[in-house]
């Protein structure tokens, strides 16, 4: 199940339930990005209860998410038992062949726009309608 053959809508960083809410807000599918490595800071528990209440606020737009384990197996493996479909993962970690057998595994993050970057909520809509890297995604 390696990330090449994942096609996903654009992916925007959130790093709580109010940017996740906003991303959501805009109606268009979207895929909801974790911060770099939260998956070890922040938990998949965490990112699991966040990504639910953003959904259970828009439950009609279309949602993918993903959540960044960074170069930690042992987080994406308790992320995958929490539930998790899609995950981030260094391909350099010894363990990532085992664990791209268990879940949807990207090598890298796709690109996203950040919205904690100043001014960001304001391209949301512009950049989730934006297909130009989708070969990308």
């Amino acid at each position: 199940m390696s990330g090449t053959e994942i096609t996903l809508p654009p992916a925007v960083v959130v790093h709580g339930l109010e940017q996740a809410i906003a991303a959501l807000a805009e109606a268009l599918p979207v895929t909801l990005l974790s911060a770099p490595g939260a998956g070890a800071f922040a938990g998949a528990l965490w990112w699991r209860h966040l990504t639910a209440q953003a959904r259970a606020a828009h439950p009609a737009t279309p949602c993918a998410d993903i959540l960044d384990c960074a170069d930690a197996p042992g987080h994406a493996m308790a992320a995958i038992r929490a539930g998790q479909a899609i995950l981030v993962l260094d391909p350099a970690c010894p363990a990532f062949p085992r664990i791209a057998t268990l879940a949807r595994i990207l090598p890298a993050r796709p690109p996203a726009l950040d919205l904690a970057e100043p001014g960001a909520c304001r391209r949301l809509r512009a950049w989730v309608l934006d297909d130009s890297t989708a070969a990308l995604r």
